[in-house]
């Protein structure tokens, strides 16, 4: 095998594959690139057994062929090669010969064949949208993933696909998040696809107006966006009745400006540690909503005045971390917040629609029964 490639083409199609790489793979080949050379293109592939990413580049082949490099070695060795065509050519000892200007490198090269074939999916033609509108969803609602193993399907997020309309659920025990978007689809599926891969996915998308286009079934996704296919497996396991959940009902209506509300939590959360973990004490009034916290690092009183509310005065407590990201991911300029009493989930929706919403369970105070 021989091939000669653009140098800031290829390290960045090495980029792209090497994020469905491990460090300490099970099996040593997947800790590498396959690369075949056929006709004028170069096809690279990175895979850990659950998630795979191809690309296909132009190349100047030589002699055809296939190969698997170290995925780590080969990126620092082609970014730090000078401008223009970098040549990999294969030896006959089980070498692989990369030059690029007067740099040259000899690394060796694993057997193609020991490398694992990606599944042939069967995965169905399910939609296409701009890359703007799922990278959107996604970064909406994604903080709110599980971290918790214990249940591995709400380590991933829900894809409800319906005719006209998607939505995109993500829940961690503590809090909710839930955006839907009217989107041309005939199918109806629900999958649930690994946080994982929806964030190199977030990594690889192109620019806004570009497209991204979806294929599922019940085993896998595949998505096709910006020269890339991502191909990953789903969770298998049942995902949260998420509708059962958010309150019908409200008893307070408040609407607050978003930075006014980010600013406050985050000065009450200088005295708020990973050590010393206590609830924001906020209290909302028809005039003033206050913010009171304290840890052993001390105490804080904060206030600023709602935008609007409506109905009964109310004291509920908060983790100031799963309050913010609500607040930040929202990328509103005001929220509305409503509450059915001090224990009861908290919906936090834009003052206009309710395309997202965020749900956040209230922590109780100790003095509390």
């Amino acid at each position: 095998m021989k091939f000669e490639c653009e140098k800031s083409m290829l390290a960045s199609a090495i980029e792209g594959v090497s994020r469905a790489i491990t460090n300490r793979a099970a099996i040593p080949v997947l800790e590498g690139i396959y690369m075949k050379a056929e006709g004028f293109n170069l096809t690279l592939t990175g895979y850990d057994m659950e998630m795979g990413i191809t690309t296909t580049i132009e190349c100047n082949v030589l002699v055809p062929g296939e190969t698997v490099l170290d995925a780590k070695l080969l990126g620092s060795m082609v970014s730090r090669m000078p401008a223009g065509n970098v040549r990999i050519e294969l030896k006959d000892e089980g070498q692989a010969k990369i030059s690029g200007g007067v740099a040259e490198f000899e690394i060796p090269a694993l057997n193609a064949s020991d490398y694992p074939s990606l599944p042939v999916t069967g995965a169905d033609n399910t939609m296409t949208m701009k890359c703007g509108v799922i990278r959107e969803m996604i970064e909406k609602t994604i903080y709110a993933v599980s971290q918790d193993d214990k249940k591995p399907a709400h380590t991933g997020e829900l894809f409800v696909i319906e005719p006209g309309s998607l939505t995109v659920v993500a829940l961690d025990g503590y809090r909710l998040a839930i955006i839907q978007r009217d989107v041309e689809c005939t199918r109806d599926i629900r999958i649930i696809i690994p946080s994982k891969t929806l964030q190199e996915l977030l990594k690889i998308m192109g620019g806004a107006d570009e497209d991204v286009k979806i294929d599922a079934n019940r085993r896998y996704v595949v998505f096709t966006t910006n020269g890339y296919t991502i191909m990953s497996r789903l969770i298998e396991g049942d995902f949260l009745n998420y509708e059962s959940v958010i309150p019908k009902d409200k008893k307070t209506r408040i609407t607050v400006d978003c930075k006014t509300f980010i600013d406050t939590i985050e000065r009450a959360s200088l005295i708020i540690t990973e050590r010393l973990k206590n609830p924001l004490r906020i209290s909302f009034t028809e005039n003033k909503i206050t913010v009171r916290c304290q840890t052993p690092l001390g105490k804080v009183v904060d206030e600023f005045a709602p935008v609007e509310m409506t109905g009964d005065p109310v004291e509920i407590g908060f983790n100031n971390r799963y309050l913010l990201d609500a607040l930040r991911y929202s990328k509103c300029e005001k929220m509305v917040l409503e509450i059915n009493g001090p224990l009861s989930p908290v919906k936090i929706l834009p003052e206009n629609g309710k395309d997202f919403i965020y749900l956040v369970l209230p922590v109780r105070f100790k003095n509390e029964g």
